[in-house]
């Protein structure tokens, strides 16, 4: 094991650490949660009694694998717990950057559905400012995406559609598990967050961006030498 999936393992260890038995719990996506949802399975087995939320298709073929009993908003709408990763982690507000994996408007239900949100991270997504060299990805819908992101480079950032292998859209898109298309949108340090998402989100054609504010989270950093709480 390098010392990088050491470090993403010791976070996802210690946050699976708050899941009690009779919990309804939210399954992240991306690298080290996919190890905290491995983590879960492993105590699925050994007994622990719980109920889960995926977060995206790839959690859920992982759960289902791991016979984690999984279950739907209509049958239960609320959450005692949600382990996710994140992409940046600001160390003074606790805001966030999700989505790279292609998961932020699924991962946003479950997140604010929750009781308490932990987020697991090694160090290297610990940062001052957000922004710079992570993008903040914004879902928009199909139709008029073009249009939508006229719009979006009007906020000073540069925007680069992403795109997939093996896309089934002629553009070599790529396509969430939602249908829709993401543009990655580089800005500078990102100052005001607040105002940098609600920029994002008054354009017409924008499902949601990246940028998880307000949420509290326990962030769990990693390291070769354990994990610790910021």
């Amino acid at each position: 094991m390098d010392l990088n999936q050491e470090a993403k393992t010791f976070a996802a260890n210690k946050a699976v650490s708050y899941i009690e038995n009779g919990m309804r719990v939210g399954l992240g996506t991306g690298s080290t949660a996919k190890i905290a949802i491995d983590i879960i399975g492993q105590r699925v087995a050994e007994g622990l009694q719980i109920v889960a939320i995926p977060t995206s298709e790839r959690s859920r073929k992982q759960a289902i694998d791991l016979n984690i009993p999984l279950t739907t908003f209509e049958e239960t709408p609320h959450l005692d717990v949600t382990i996710d990763g994140a992409d940046q982690v600001q160390v003074k507000t606790l805001a966030i950057i999700k989505g790279l994996g292609g998961a932020l408007v699924r991962e946003k239900i479950v997140a604010f559905a929750s009781d308490r949100y932990l987020i697991v991270v090694d160090e290297s997504k610990v940062v001052q400012a957000l922004g710079n060299k992570v993008p903040v990805p914004v879902e928009v819908v199909q139709f008029g995406w073009s249009a939508t992101v006229s719009h979006l480079k009007k906020l000073t950032a540069d925007i680069r559609m992403r795109k997939a292998e093996n896309s089934e859209n002629k553009d070599g898109f790529y396509v969430t598990d939602g249908g829709n298309f993401i543009a990655d949108c580089f800005f500078p340090d990102i100052a005001e967050p607040k105002f940098t998402e609600a920029s994002i989100k008054n354009i017409v054609g924008v499902v949601d961006c990246g940028l998880f504010l307000g949420l509290n989270p326990i962030v769990i950093i990693g390291s070769a030498a354990g994990a610790k709480l910021l």
